[in-house]
């Protein structure tokens, strides 16, 4: 197992639907399998919270991801609509000792989320009335405490000088990546070493060479011309052609591929990696991820729910014996939530015999 894992061992309390998950070993990439609504994404979620040391960006980010608002009576009494902050903790109880706790087994590095409700004036002077709810953001003996409320970021964040610095985290989400995202993280990647990569990435679904790729704009007719779209070169074509239309394989591997190069020294997040990729290039994929990783110190977490996804990663990481690529699965009982790690020895066997062990 790697020495220089950011987590090696993963446990997550009190957060979402998790009331309490140990995962015993995390590789440089780990797959989670499971069922749907097991918590895998939840788990992804954790560990962004967790790169982001509970910054309240990220927080924002992921209750407006998943639609999470309330309504409030302002001042005026009038109801507005507000992100529901309370959704964030388990059973939506945040008091007492239900703490949000995410990090390895070393305690020392753990995150940790409590709740202290509404102003007073021993915790925020300058806070208005009582609006804003008060969490406080633990690591590693700093402590920070965060005015939260209204939809956009309006609150004030306290002691902004003693916050740890964050991880480098990188999200990819199951769904395809937007123009803007795509030239986001374009803009980072042109004319570096990076650019090699994506181009071999793209080749395992066009199945032709890949001369060029850029990102340029729609023209000065375009209403929108803020707008911009990726354009692959291929060496049977005379013209540029739109990276979509190659299809949903090739938008999702140039993302994976640029999320992998934004990602160095850090995690990179992959939400239901099997998603517009056809099942023979699935262990190309996982090639390409693992060594990647390897070679850019890249933690990967990913998901699926698909057994060609797994029967792909398992192949890889059987080819890639250098590399350190882990299975677990995850299973539900009622409230309870537990990990199974496969061995190598027990992948090897997987793949070969297509025993289940999504």
């Amino acid at each position: 197992m790697p020495n220089d894992l950011f987590l090696p061992q993963l446990s997550i309390t009190g957060f979402r639907g998790i009331a309490g998950l140990a995962i015993p070993r995390l590789g440089r990439v780990t797959l989670l399998a499971g069922k749907n609504g097991v918590g895998k994404t939840t788990v992804l979620d954790a560990v962004r919270v967790y790169a982001a040391r509970g910054r309240r960006t990220v927080l924002n980010q992921l209750l407006r991801g998943r639609q999470e608002i309330t309504e409030r009576t302002d001042d005026d009494g009038d109801r507005i609509a507000v992100l529901d902050w309370i959704s964030l903790f388990h059973g939506r109880n945040p008091h007492g000792t239900n703490n949000i706790v995410v990090g390895p087994d070393n305690a020392q590095d753990r995150l940790e989320i409590r709740w202290l409700g509404y102003p007073q004036p021993d915790l925020l002077s300058d806070i208005e009335e009582s609006r804003y709810e008060i969490v406080e953001v633990i690591f590693r003996n700093r402590r920070q405490r965060l005015a939260l409320g209204d939809w956009y970021p309006r609150a004030r964040q306290l002691q902004p000088e003693d916050e740890p610095p964050a991880i480098t985290c990188e999200s990819l989400g199951p769904g395809m990546l937007s123009e803007s995202q795509m030239s986001r993280l374009w803009n980072i990647v042109a004319l570096t070493d990076d650019e090699s990569g994506i181009r071999n990435a793209l080749e395992l679904v066009t199945g032709s060479e890949l001369i060029g790729v850029a990102v340029v704009g729609y023209g000065e007719s375009r209403r929108a011309r803020g707008d911009r779209r990726v354009i692959v070169r291929l060496q049977d074509h005379d013209r540029p052609i739109s990276l979509e239309s190659l299809g949903d394989g090739a938008v999702r591997l140039f993302g994976v591929a640029m999320a992998l190069a934004n990602s160095r020294g850090g995690f990179l997040l992959i939400d239901e990696a099997e998603n517009g990729i056809h099942h023979t290039v699935q262990r190309d994929l996982w090639t390409m991820i693992l060594r990647t990783a390897h070679a850019n110190e890249i933690q990967v977490l990913a998901t699926t729910h698909s057994w060609d996804c797994v029967r792909g990663f398992a192949e890889a990481v059987i080819d890639c014996e250098q590399e350190d690529g882990v299975l677990v699965r995850l299973d539900r009982d009622g409230t309870e939530l537990r990990a199974v790690v496969y061995s190598e020895d027990a992948l090897e066997t997987a793949a070969h015999q297509g025993i289940e062990v999504r």
